[in-house]
């Protein structure tokens, strides 16, 4: 594999340097909230299983409303709304199986149960925590590739941009950890997901960065609207905020990624959630 030296970023290193703090300013800002919610919903389910004893009783849009509160709900839209234009043309196809598409799901599908032992809203943490050990994998594997040269020249900035987005995707998965570990179950510390095979495959064929941050692009777009959809279809008040704190910086990284790469993102109305990932691409 001949590693491609003329591939340049969009945006230049400056721009992206300040890009990188904004999103590590915001991911910093989130972090209390996070562990938070993180924690309520780990009470939350050692009640469920303990047969219902002190679990809440506020509804789930309740939950919506009290994250919008806290955390600035506009600001986090816009953030959100930032990143969902990226791909809209056919210009970032997903590899084979990579995008499990969630849209029709409800909330039944997030409770049905496989063969796996993680099941109704704990299903949806499992799936968050695989989608973000996934995330990191990828951004361990460009960082990887980089030293060895396969990727021609990276930036600076570019490079900070790779190691800070993976430091925050190992705290969010380290904070769902927690609480699957909370509820009685075992920490998911790999990648069980049915596309990841084809996910190292066309990292293993990047020949630059560009061709990394295409696939970093969907990563963090399938995990963005991943979270959107589940504020919508998890059950638990404390997951609904857990999960509405993460994905503004998920979809930060998404919006980054789209300057990077030349397709400047317009927002819209809605973030979609046609690239969400469904619990049955889990595979535990």
């Amino acid at each position: 594999m001949t590693a491609d030296r003329t591939w340049e970023p969009a945006i230049g290193e400056a721009e992206l340097t300040r890009l990188t703090r904004a999103m590590d300013d915001a991911h910093r800002a989130t972090l209390p909230l996070m562990h938070a919610a993180g924690a309520d919903l780990t009470k939350e389910l050692r009640a469920r299983r303990a047969g219902g004893r002190g679990a809440t009783t506020t509804a789930p849009d309740a939950g919506r409303r009290r994250f919008l509160i806290g955390a600035g709900g506009t600001a986090a839209a816009l953030v959100l709304a930032a990143c969902s234009s990226g791909g809209k043309d056919g210009a970032n196809p997903a590899p084979s199986s990579a995008a499990t598409t969630a849209a029709g799901s409800t909330s039944a599908t997030a409770s049905a149960s496989a063969t796996g032992k993680y099941t109704g809203d704990l299903k949806v943490v499992a799936l968050a925590t695989a989608l973000e050990n996934q995330a990191v994998g990828a951004y361990q594997s460009t960082l990887d590739a980089a030293k060895a040269g396969k990727l021609g020249t990276v930036p600076p900035a570019l490079a900070n941009f790779v190691t800070t987005a993976m430091a925050q995707h190992a705290e969010h998965a380290k904070a769902w950890n927690a609480v699957l570990t909370g509820a009685g179950l075992p920490a998911i510390t790999d990648v069980p997901l049915s596309n990841q095979a084809d996910t190292v495959a066309a990292l293993n064929k990047a020949s630059s960065v560009g061709d990394v941050a295409k696939l970093a692009l969907q990563l963090e777009n399938q995990a963005a609207q991943t979270y959107l959809f589940a504020t919508y279809n998890v059950t638990s008040p404390a997951g609904i905020a857990t999960a509405a704190s993460i994905a503004p910086v998920e979809a930060m990284h998404a919006a980054i990624l789209n300057y990077v790469l030349g397709q400047y993102p317009v927002p819209d109305d809605f973030l979609p959630t046609d690239k969400a990932a469904s619990p049955g691409l889990l595979t535990v």
